[in-house]
């Protein structure tokens, strides 16, 4: 049994960054071979195994031959005659089609330590057009590996263009695109997964309520980049550097997307983007099947971002409506997730990328002063129903109005 270290795992040991997951190949054995060695079977398309101690995944090598639209149509063909070579070649991305032998040796047939030198996301080979999911998964890659300074090669992009203008990405299943995007949101530089679909056309196509909001113009004073679209990206970076948590991540990606249906006689005022943008929000959400949690998060910071920039001016009575609307006075419900998300929209901004936020602690602070209002107090007065609720709201809009004058003092 003849086993090979691959993709990833290689990529990553080369470039001098921590290796996570470890695949493994097979090459010159049977399914039945693996399974009297101990080996436990888990793939339902193709033969991938279980190692017996260490659980990782041992798949056995295979070709691949397009019979269908979209990402499934394939017929997988696994035999002990199949090369590495030959398994190595189905891969999407040179710098993936890598293996390192049980002696540590490089075993590299397509060039791709040459591109990981050069710093170059290239397709291994024209198979790379038959399935649409490498798309987004080289999108995915360059917002991974931006900061070291890698770029998709030109003819990769070329061909990811015909790609899309064949109707390619039209067959991915919308819980396949959710599946990319998510962990889209989880690299380094998120932002590029965006721009490189952009480039290729594939975000028109797949997201339509972002694409929207490239060419739209704001006010220069407020946003010296200008164009939302830019902005957006900007904010997602932003996002990026503050939080690991892709629900805030979403939610900052989504903020604005109210101004691309601003009537352009109105540019480059967007009033009342805030609302407008939920339809499309929901649309995206909908057909992307995404969880609640990020739904959620997206339309109260659509709704409430310009409320929590502007905390300084606003009544206390406004604050605590806002507080309940958020639903952060249940003291199980942080509200950091939203502050930050809101903190990413103020430093997504050509050259405000590092200006302070006070807002964040004076809503952490508000919100305390808030909750410090106990129900038990009131309910011991004998008030129930809807005189409670009153008096609870009442006591703690004083309560944050003398938590605002503090903090207005200190300033």
């Amino acid at each position: 049994m003849k086993v090979y270290l691959v993709g990833g795992a290689v990529r990553d040991k080369l470039l001098g960054l921590p290796v996570g997951e470890r695949d493994w190949v097979v090459v010159g054995e049977t399914p039945e071979a693996m399974e009297r060695r101990g080996f436990k079977r888990v793939g339902k398309e193709f033969p991938v195994f279980l190692h017996p101690r260490t659980h990782e995944e041992y798949a056995l090598a295979r070709t691949e031959r397009k019979v269908a639209p979209g990402h499934r149509g394939f017929v997988v063909h696994a035999a002990p005659d199949v090369t590495l070579e030959e398994d190595l070649l189905r891969r999407d991305l040179t710098i993936n089609a890598m293996a390192m032998d049980e002696a540590g040796r490089l075993i590299d047939p397509y060039g791709g330590r040459r591109d990981l030198e050069r710093r170059v996301l290239r397709h291994v080979s024209p198979a790379f057009a038959e399935d649409p999911l490498r798309i987004l998964r080289v999108a995915r890659f360059a917002a991974r590996y931006a900061h070291l300074g890698f770029k998709v090669a030109d003819e990769t992009l070329a061909l990811m263009r015909r790609m899309v203008d064949a109707g390619e990405v039209d067959a991915l299943t919308p819980e396949r695109v959710w599946r990319e995007l998510v962990k889209a949101l989880g690299e380094r530089l998120p932002a590029e997964f965006f721009k490189v679909l952009r480039a290729c056309g594939a975000g028109a196509r797949l997201f339509p309520e972002i694409e929207g909001l490239f060419g739209v113009p704001q006010p220069k004073k407020w946003h010296p980049e200008i164009d939302t679209g830019v902005h957006t990206l900007m904010v997602l970076n932003q996002a990026a550097r503050l939080t690991g948590d892709t629900v805030v991540r979403f939610a900052a990606l989504t903020h604005d997307l109210g101004k691309a249906l601003t009537p352009p006689a109105k540019w480059p005022s967007h009033r009342g983007h805030e609302s407008l943008g939920l339809k499309p929000l929901e649309a995206l959400c909908r057909r992307l099947k995404a969880p609640r949690v990020y739904h959620r998060l997206g339309e109260q910071v659509m709704l409430y971002h310009g409320h929590c920039h502007r905390v300084r001016e606003l009544r206390p009575a406004t604050i605590v409506d806002m507080l309940n609307a958020l639903g952060v006075l249940r003291r199980e419900r942080p509200i950091e997730p939203f502050l930050l998300a809101c903190m990413a929209d103020f430093r997504g901004r050509k050259g405000w990328e590092e200006k302070p936020y006070p807002q964040f602690e004076w809503w952490r602070s508000l919100r305390r002063a808030a909750l410090s209002v106990q129900a038990s107090s009131l309910t011991a007065k004998g008030l129930m129903g809807k005189k409670l609720g009153a008096e609870i709201r009442r006591a703690r809009i004083c309560a944050v109005a003398v938590e605002k004058d503090r903090l207005l003092r200190s300033d």
